[in-house]
């Protein structure tokens, strides 16, 4: 990622009149309706995502308990296995780019809110969300805190999915396991090893994109 440009601290409203004809507040408001609006549309994609990936990977269980009881669990049920059960491996890296799109969307609204108390300080009692672009402020309008704890990060999309993914690599190896003749013990190790690496890894890029997009940010207005 190209290293940003310094960062100059923009012009305070604080001399602007808010209720006289300046336009600075509805300029403000209609960027703040844009973002809402966009954040929307990213959530319904999550929503979507995910609930396809749910329907989408139940449908497949299904379909392979149904050849596996014409088939006995033999070459035809585990050659569907492996063309059926890679295509739902797919969405968590999307997941996590909506995600971090909707990071950049709070950034943006906690700095609309910024705006606002330099128009109209005395409002600032009545803010819940944050009115800071830095981490902690983007915490706070997330979930209301300054830190979240660890079940608010697993209860997230992304984790859940690639929880999901990893099991199922974990299934796929064993499949393959199963295909060349391996024993019970040697399956059973490179079941648990294959998911554990593959948790791993969707874990290591997950945490890689979201790195180098806020390795190079600087807020404007931190707390």
């Amino acid at each position: 990622m190209r290293q940003q440009p310094p960062v100059r601290t923009p012009p305070s409203l604080g001399g602007l009149d808010a209720t006289g004809n300046t336009p600075h507040a509805q300029f403000l408001a209609t960027e703040h309706w844009s973002l809402l609006a966009t954040r929307s549309m990213t959530w319904n994609e999550i929503f979507s995502r995910t609930g396809t990936y749910l329907t989408v990977l139940s449908a497949t269980v299904i379909a392979l308990s149904l050849v596996a009881n014409a088939t006995g669990f033999g070459q035809a049920f585990r050659t569907f296995a492996l063309l059926v059960l890679p295509v739902v491996v797919g969405t968590y890296f999307r997941l996590v780019e909506a995600d971090i799109e909707d990071a950049w969307l709070v950034i943006g609204m906690n700095r609309l809110r910024h705006a606002y108390l330099e128009l109209a300080p005395e409002l600032e009692p009545y803010f819940v969300a944050s009115h800071h672009d830095d981490t902690p402020g983007m915490l706070q309008t997330y979930s209301f805190r300054s830190r979240v704890g660890l079940t608010h990060w697993l209860s997230g999309s992304p984790v859940i999915v690639g929880i999901i993914d990893a099991v199922v690599t974990g299934v796929l190896t064993a499949v393959v396991c199963q295909a060349l003749g391996a024993g019970v013990v040697l399956r059973t190790i490179a079941v648990v090893i294959a998911t554990l690496a593959a948790a791993t890894l969707l874990g290591a890029i997950g945490y890689r994109k979201v790195h180098q997009v806020s390795r190079d940010y600087r807020p404007r207005f931190p707390s």
